[in-house]
């Protein structure tokens, strides 16, 4: 509000609903309620340990107690360009990636290099809660781009056409997709691609789930497939889903090298560089092989089947099977207006806090992803927890 105690841009910031519930889940458990929490957006593995290794010679390494170039390390900026041509055949100069504190933190800067005030950024639905905030933040229009269960939560080029104005500065386009498991095909992600060229839009992709794909679906880098997109594209990732490092908080940008010039300087006024000890265990993660990841993604394949069986036996849900990351979305939308248990549904918002109440599960609703009706599910939890948490859950929707 004007004259307040605390910013209007900021007072306007929504908290992360994924983190709220995952916290609150957190709190329950530790006041010894046997909670079951889907919120996670994190393995459920430790760091593998030539990681840890590392990061603990770096410690006893003086170089390490000290300030670093604002935009990473320069070992660590060739090694990401490495990894990038090695994994999705992007090749690109290590001047063009800036190391950042995390991969909200790529999503931050890269919008704020990209929008001025009134700016327009299409943003499929159902998307991570994260991405309208920073388009805010930078005084840009978030337009929501409604997919559902029945697009199988992709957008189609017509969809975007439909939302584009002549405000339209930016697309930010996910695959594999946090929180439905969509992974767009090759063909939809080069139409989608041209078509951004042709109406000379900026695209900011998220690839930080690229080594997630399950069955026959596979990841392809939108400026790989779209070369002539590469100036006007910027790629997130970062090291925390496919190596298990939530915590160590290293993410990266690999953008145009105007751009990442520009976002190095911003960077040096925001936060300077990413914690030395940090970039030394990433440096270690991405010049590795990816065994780890490997054999996490078999854990979460097994987990995914047995989630999505589960959940499609239950009252009233649908469910699309994932084809990446480790979430399921499920439709409620048939309870809407049902009793459960003597209470009737009226929003997931409120299905997920009665779950939490009478069931002591966790889950966060679709409200927070721009999609009532639904909710994400993680299966980066134990097989066990699995199980129990959604046999407790159907339990309680078979009750009216």
């Amino acid at each position: 509000m004007a004259n307040g105690r605390i910013s209007a841009r900021v007072a306007s910031i929504a908290p992360s609903a994924t983190l709220a519930v995952t916290n609150k889940a957190k709190a329950l458990k530790a006041a010894g309620e046997p909670v079951v929490g889907f919120g996670a957006g994190e393995p459920d593995f430790p760091t593998p340990d030539y990681i840890v290794e590392a990061a603990v010679e770096a410690c006893r390494d003086p170089k390490n107690h000290r300030y670093g170039p604002a935009g990473g390390m320069p070992e660590l900026k060739e090694a990401l360009a490495a990894k990038t041509g090695r994994d999705s055949k992007y090749h690109v100069d290590p001047a063009q990636i800036v190391v950042t504190n995390g991969g909200k933190h790529a999503v931050y800067n890269a919008l704020a290099g990209v929008i001025d005030p009134g700016d327009e950024v299409l943003i499929p639905t159902p998307y991570w809660t994260t991405y309208p905030e920073p388009v805010q933040l930078a005084g840009g229009v978030p337009v929501p781009v409604e997919t559902t269960i029945a697009d199988d939560f992709k957008a189609t080029v017509a969809q975007l056409e439909a939302a584009r104005t002549d405000r339209t500065k930016a697309l930010i386009f996910v695959s594999p997709s946090n929180p439905s498991g969509a992974v767009y095909s090759r063909q939809q992600i080069e139409d989608i691609g041209r078509w951004a060229v042709e109406n000379e839009l900026w695209v900011l992709t998220d690839e930080i789930y690229e080594h997630l794909v399950y069955d026959d679906n596979e990841f392809h880098s939108m400026p790989v497939l779209v070369p002539e997109l590469a100036d006007r594209c910027i790629v997130l990732n970062g090291v925390a889903k496919t190596y298990a490092m939530t915590g160590w908080r290293v993410g990266w940008l690999i953008a145009p090298a105007d751009m990442a010039k520009a976002l190095t300087s911003l960077q040096s006024h925001q936060t300077s560089n990413v914690a030395g000890v940090c970039q030394v265990a990433a440096l270690a993660a991405v010049s590795g092989d990816l065994s780890a990841v490997g054999e996490m993604r078999l854990a979460f394949d097994r987990r995914r089947r047995a989630m999505h069986k589960l959940l499609s036996a239950m009252r009233g849900v649908e469910c699309l099977m994932p084809e990446g990351a480790f979430y399921a979305f499920p439709s409620f939308e048939a309870l809407i207006g049902q009793t459960v248990a003597g209470v009737e549904i009226t929003s997931t918002l409120q299905l997920a806090d009665l779950a939490l109440e009478q069931a002591k599960v966790a889950f966060v609703p679709g409200e927070a992803f721009g999609s009532p009706g639904y909710a994400r599910f993680s299966f980066a939890l134990g097989d066990d927890d699995l199980s129990q948490g959604l046999e407790r859950l159907a339990d309680l929707l078979a009750t009216e």
